[in-house]
């Protein structure tokens, strides 16, 4: 099938393109009334999740809305850890929590193996669907949370403001950190290959808590985790190059040894100027970011002269996906996003020809 806008897979791999090509972390999510009345209708969010026809909804509604050049798969950083039987259940208001945690090595050593054509269908099958409806419109991206991030809510049973827990584990029992986070690398590079295999076009790594590592812990216990995915990674299919996305939150000070993983592109938080980031690997590889979602508050005005700055600080040339620089929170108006992806169409022209 022909991809009528491949502006997003031209820019992970530093091509030439017409506009920079922009889609929105959480681009389908709560700020949307529709995705309120869908989620109402399954019931929960997990059971949304798990209905490939109402996550290929969700994935659909902001399309409708704005022209964004990428869909991004709906689903959650949390389903590996789910199929290795932790018990994943959400409570309103605090977030996903686990029923089962990890404290010791033997918790480790006793976690299955995840079947992802059995326990995890309902993800390549909501891809497989998703693929079907956008018809050749705009590429879909796939993901995965990082093996560290995945460890974390593992171990903390949920999210955590310190992760006192999950630190004191990785210090005082490196040796079964490095069995978990060995596990889940697997676990993630079979989740990512069977979601490229279903459809995906493009995969980003959702390294959420990679930012609250010392940097030597973050080398030995994220960093190397994720290199060893990439490498393991289906390189291709249908005919074309699938491109792979790194974003560690908070990891601003790591840029070269990410950017040496073999990821096509670096995610950028807000934290991190993006012209400084290209100056150091913007020639190796894409840059992905890196707009402050609370600017979405401002007045239309505020934004465009925001997107501004970000496309001036990036510069003239290809390698750049405008993003934010985390996901979008649920009380941003509807309308400033579509304020939002026009500027970056209209201001992006000129540094394009």
């Amino acid at each position: 099938m022909t991809l009528r806008n491949d502006r997003l897979l031209k820019a992970l791999l530093g091509e030439q393109v017409d506009v920079t090509p922009v889609w929105m972390m959480r681009q389908a999510g709560r700020y949307l009334p529709e995705y309120r009345n869908t989620r109402k209708q399954a019931g929960d969010f997990l059971s949304l999740c798990k209905s490939p026809q109402l996550a290929c909804e969700v994935t659909m509604q902001p399309l409708r809305r704005y022209p964004f050049d990428a869909a991004i798969l709906f689903s959650d950083i949390l389903t590996i850890p789910d199929a290795m039987g932790q018990g994943l259940y959400f409570s309103e208001g605090e977030g996903p929590k686990f029923r089962n945690v990890i404290r010791t090595a033997a918790d480790v050593e006793q976690l299955p193996e995840v079947n992802i054509a059995d326990e995890l269908s309902y993800v390549t099958d909501a891809v497989s669907v998703i693929r079907k409806e956008l018809n050749g419109s705009v590429p879909l991206i796939g993901f995965s949370g990082s093996p560290w991030t995945l460890a974390t809510y593992m171990i903390e049973g949920g999210g955590s403001k310190d992760f006192r827990i999950a630190k004191q584990f990785m210090y005082d029992n490196p040796e079964a950190m490095h069995l978990l986070l060995d596990k889940l690398a697997s676990a993630v590079t079979d989740y990512l290959n069977a979601q490229i295999l279903a459809g995906a076009q493009a995969v980003q790594i959702f390294d959420t808590w990679g930012g609250i590592l010392s940097s030597r812990a973050y080398q030995n216990f994220s960093l190397v985790y994720m290199n060893k995915i990439i490498t393991n990674l289906k390189k291709e299919n249908e005919g074309r190059q699938v491109p792979v996305i790194l974003f560690t939150k908070n990891g601003g000070q790591w840029l070269e040894s990410i950017a040496d993983s073999g990821c096509q592109a670096v995610g950028l938080d807000w934290t991190t100027e993006i012209g400084d980031a290209r100056s150091r690997i913007g020639d190796r590889v894409a840059l992905q970011g890196n707009m402050d979602p609370s600017i979405l508050y401002a007045s239309p005005a505020v934004i465009r002269e925001e997107v501004a700055t970000i496309l001036q600080s990036f510069g003239q040339g290809n390698g750049h996906v405008f993003n934010l620089g985390h996901g979008i929170t649920p009380e941003v108006n509807p309308d400033n996003v579509a304020h939002f992806v026009e500027a970056v169409h209209e201001l992006s022209q000129p540094y394009h020809n």
